[in-house]
């Protein structure tokens, strides 16, 4: 290693500069999705609350928090890459400018934007006596300067990328629908953000639907067939919180996995094809599936939009039947299913799905 690289290297890891796929992919979008769901998400919900109920108080404090998401979104990738607090709050400005400006493919301009002014106000960060004026002069020059530049393409690329999987499931429902499910329910349980990924997409409409799917087949699935080991508080835990929580147990035996897989390959097409459950709501909803019941509770203020745009004349009892048996009864009875199979032949053995 030259002295240039070694002086490079120390620099760096004097600065807490990480240039990883962990720093970047998993805790920056993880990051990502809390300040969405912060902002965007609790926004929607308090909004369309609001609507339904004639509290007009909801609807404002939900527009303003909705308005603050790419600030929020900025912020929380920050403290994820371990900011200092001057460059932590010059990416208030950096959010806005880089959500603004991306359009509805503001959410992946944020995360490229606001890690690169981040670790450039990092790198000037307390480096010279002048330190109030240089580090937010840095950190916002940056961020707004590269939204100017490359958050409009960016966002363009990202709703192109969305449209197309959008559109592939409308014309090919029954593929599409397991191809989406799938992995959107894979990321929903591996250490990134399905969230984050369904956002930056703006992944709605019938693919929308089959990613909850996806999602409440993992996070269901693993919380009903874990309940011999982890009773009450795994079946809580896993089912309203996270699938998360088994990503250890599938590194020892990956074949636990399989039948939340499988599951999420039936009840996907189901979602598409069967029950045309679509995701009309926030779009970082279709990758939360169960948790917090965000998941459902985006179809629902989509329902209410759809109504408001007079593009649904009403919400009907078929509709519920099939958010209902998506997102929970499904899960629940296909999974131990498959996964029963698996205990026979012996794949998956007792304390295997310990948590």
């Amino acid at each position: 290693m030259s002295t240039n690289e070694s002086h490079l290297k120390a620099f760096l890891k004097r600065k807490n500069i990480e240039i990883s796929l962990n720093r970047y992919a998993i805790d920056a979008l993880g990051a990502m999705a809390q300040g969405l769901f912060c902002s965007l998400l609790i926004g929607t919900i308090m909004s369309t609350l609001g609507r339904q109920f004639s509290i007009e108080l909801l609807v404002t404090i939900g527009g303003f928090a909705v308005k603050m998401s790419g600030p929020a979104m900025a912020i929380a990738i920050g403290s994820a890459l371990q900011c200092p607090r001057m460059v932590l709050f010059s990416l208030t400005v950096v959010g806005a400018a880089a959500n603004g400006l991306g359009g509805a493919g503001g959410p992946l301009a944020v995360l490229i934007i606001a890690i690169m002014a981040a670790e450039c106000g990092k790198a000037v960060s307390k480096e010279t006596k002048i330190d109030l004026l240089v580090t937010p002069f840095v950190t916002v020059f940056v961020g707004v300067a590269l939204s100017l530049a490359i958050a409009p393409p960016i966002g363009k690329a990202a709703i192109s990328l969305g449209n197309i999987i959008m559109l592939a499931t409308e014309l090919q429902p029954f593929i599409m629908g397991i191809v989406v499910s799938v992995l959107v329910g894979i990321a929903l349980t591996l250490p990134i953000s399905s969230a984050a990924i369904c956002a930056a997409l703006g992944l709605t409409g019938l693919a929308g639907g089959a990613a909850v799917a996806g999602c409440c087949a993992q996070m269901v699935g693993f919380a009903v067939i874990s309940y011999r080991e982890n009773g009450v508080g795994g079946l809580v835990s896993q089912g309203i919180g996270t699938s998360m929580l088994q990503l250890s147990n599938i590194v020892k035996n990956p074949r636990i996995w399989i039948a939340p897989i499988l599951t999420s390959a039936i009840t996907g097409p189901i979602s598409t094809c069967f029950f045309a459950l679509k995701m009309n709501g926030a779009a970082v909803s279709s990758g939360m599936g169960t948790c917090g019941f965000v998941g459902q509770l985006g179809v629902y203020s989509g329902w209410v939009n759809d109504l408001e745009e007079g593009t649904k004349e009403a919400i009907t009892s078929f509709d519920w039947l099939g958010l209902i048996m998506i997102s929970f009864i499904l899960p629940a009875i296909i999974c131990p299913i498959i996964n029963m199979v698996l205990r026979r032949i012996g794949w998956v053995k007792d304390g295997d799905l310990k948590i």
